[in-house]
């Protein structure tokens, strides 16, 4: 792959940024020093959600760019989700047009379902409803398809650009694709060197859809985010950065590891999102297109996957009960909290 490919295409010919910004777990506070320091940076890719309530936020940020004459509305990719308590298609337009108006933003560049289990929330900002036992309230009437119709009638409105979906399994993929007009643009999963998703790879090409990596460096924050919450983690959190094939690689290249984490998964085609508020981190995570990987490098990291044993987000910690939905796509996998 080119060193200096910047962007990934989708089938309908819109691209995005192959480096964004994640933002999940950020407060406003750390968000208005992210979102400046991503934009400095060279950053146009910025991903967010519904659930992670600090859109609003994100909004002030671009607002203020934006009216500076910083940076154009159209140079920007942004990405946004719908939440699980809006998995019907009667409230798919009215989360968007909520997410759109905390963005400050006329349209979206990327609109995905989040996860394809619904929620039902007390209100609107009830994105993790539990009962008094601690169980999710799940829906149990979720219908993809016609979650994916309704999806289908925001481009037609054009409140949104390009549709696709996260967390979702190949068989609900393909149930979308088969009923689509519309069909996806991107996939957005937990990707990463010890978990490469490749029969998930495989099955994007098959279909022209494209890939989006959260958690591409393992998500090592999400210790803290843990303990603040007085949890245990489900999981070990990987510690990718000190692994010795990765470490030697990185000082080959007079690189960091985490760039070398980075630039495997560009390399792949896989677009990737890394989370931090650190504005040295953020600048240093968007340095990855001056340098390649040789195909022994491309060889070794390959080797460090895991399989399914190396997935450490999912649906348990916060959606206990989950396994009872028909729609839960990791049945067989079930470990940590889907960002």
């Amino acid at each position: 792959m080119s060193t200096n490919q910047k962007h990934i295409t989708f089938w309908n010919g819109e691209k995005m940024p192959i480096v964004g910004l994640g933002t999940w777990q950020s407060s406003r506070e750390e968000i208005e020093t992210a979102i400046n320091a991503a934009l400095e940076a060279g950053y146009r890719h910025m991903d967010a959600a519904y659930n992670y309530l600090n859109e609003d936020a994100i909004g002030e940020v671009l607002q203020r760019w934006i009216e500076a004459g910083k940076v154009k509305r159209e140079e920007l990719f942004i990405v946004t989700k719908l939440p699980m308590i809006g998995n019907r298609p009667e409230d798919v337009e009215k989360f968007l047009k909520k997410s759109l108006a905390a963005l400050r933003l006329d349209y979206i560049d990327l609109y995905l379902i989040h996860a394809p289990v619904g929620l039902i929330g007390k209100h609107d900002t009830d994105v993790f409803p539990h009962d008094a036992q601690g169980f999710a309230m799940i829906d149990m009437k979720t219908n993809l398809v016609e979650l994916w119709k309704s999806m289908e009638n925001q481009v037609d409105a054009g409140l949104v650009k390009s549709i696709g979906i996260s967390n979702f399994n190949e068989e609900q993929i393909s149930r979308i694709i088969n009923n689509a007009r519309i069909k996806p643009a991107n996939v957005q999963v937990e990707l990463h060197v010890q978990f490469q998703q490749k029969s998930l790879r495989e099955f994007c090409k098959k279909h022209e859809l494209t890939i989006c990596a959260y958690a591409p460096l393992g998500s090592p924050g999400r210790n803290d985010f843990y303990s603040k919450l007085g949890l245990k983690p489900p999981v070990a959190i990987p510690d990718l950065f000190t692994h010795p094939v990765v470490v030697k690689i990185a000082e080959k290249h007079k690189k960091s590891s985490t760039q070398v984490l980075l630039r495997y998964l560009i390399e792949l085609g896989v677009a990737v999102i890394p989370k931090s508020v650190n504005p040295e981190r953020i600048h240093a995570n968007f340095q990855v297109f001056d340098f390649s990987l040789s195909v022994v490098d491309m060889a070794q990291l390959g080797q460090l996957d895991q399989g399914d044993a190396g997935c450490t987000f999912d649906f348990s910690t916060f959606f206990k009960g989950m396994d009872k939905h028909p729609e839960n796509p990791y049945p067989n996998r079930v470990k940590g909290i889907v960002p």
